[in-house]
């Protein structure tokens, strides 16, 4: 497994990527209303994606149709943006890629539309902390494996389960790099694999299910769901490690 270490200017041009991410995420964020279409919301990020000089880097990517996956309630990675208008009481997720002179950037974020049930808030919360909580534990000489624990003691110690299947994974250059990181251990013994070095910039991306951490995809082939039927919820940042500790490279 070949994991890049970037030097701090590529590091730099990365963060510009990742910055525009980030302000497309915030401005989607303020835009979340009763009433407002995920085509429209999809719109409104392309076009601030491209007048800050950058690509959005999913439009194409794989076939997908869009700029923005917009993953609604049951829907918890990879949702196709419709003409469905926003209600009170549901739950958005937004995923972001941008392209900026080569380098890519990447996040996430889930919304809550109006007031939500406690369950929904909780469930928000799990993803967005459990982020922040893995991000927080890294240290360079620490395995990917480890970082993989941590997210799935994070998710599960607030009383919900890891999607499988889909990870994170690194960035630069190429939209996904080595290495894939799970949002839970596949093996027994963490202490096996890869270490995190200075230089090593990757994305981490908790996918939260309720009950059932098995996906299914829907017919349009892209929403991806639990097979618990119930709603998810999904946070992401792209890191750097910079200093033996991860700096988030995608805040606006």
């Amino acid at each position: 497994m070949a994991i890049a270490l970037r030097k701090p200017l590529e590091i730099e041009k990365l963060r510009a990527a990742n910055k525009i991410v980030g302000g497309a995420l915030e401005l989607l964020r303020q835009n979340t209303k009763p009433g407002a279409s995920l085509k429209e919301l999809d719109a409104m990020a392309e076009e601030y994606i491209r007048s800050h000089g950058a690509k959005p880097s999913f439009k194409g990517l794989y076939g997908f149709p869009n700029s923005v996956c917009t993953s609604l309630n049951q829907v918890i990675i990879h949702g196709i943006p419709t003409d469905y208008k926003l209600q009170e009481g549901d739950i958005i997720g937004y995923d972001i890629g941008t392209e900026l002179e080569c380098w890519f950037g990447d996040a996430a974020i889930t919304v809550a539309v109006g007031k939500v049930s406690v369950q929904d808030e909780a469930l928000i919360a799990c993803a967005r902390d459990s982020l922040y909580e893995a991000i927080e534990s890294i240290k360079v000489g620490m395995r990917f494996k480890e970082l993989s624990a941590v997210l799935e003691n994070s998710i599960r110690s607030r009383g919900f389960v890891p999607l499988h299947s889909f990870c994170g994974h690194g960035i630069g250059k190429k939209p996904h790099e080595e290495p894939e990181i799970p949002n839970y251990l596949e093996a027994k013994d963490a202490k096996g694999g890869p270490k995190i070095k200075n230089g090593m910039v990757f994305c981490l991306e908790p996918m939260v299910c309720q009950k059932d951490s098995k996906p299914l995809i829907l017919e349009n082939k892209w929403d991806v769901v639990s097979a618990d039927g119930l709603r998810g919820s999904h946070y992401e940042h792209t890191v750097a490690v910079v200093n033996g500790k991860a700096e988030i490279l995608s805040l606006a």
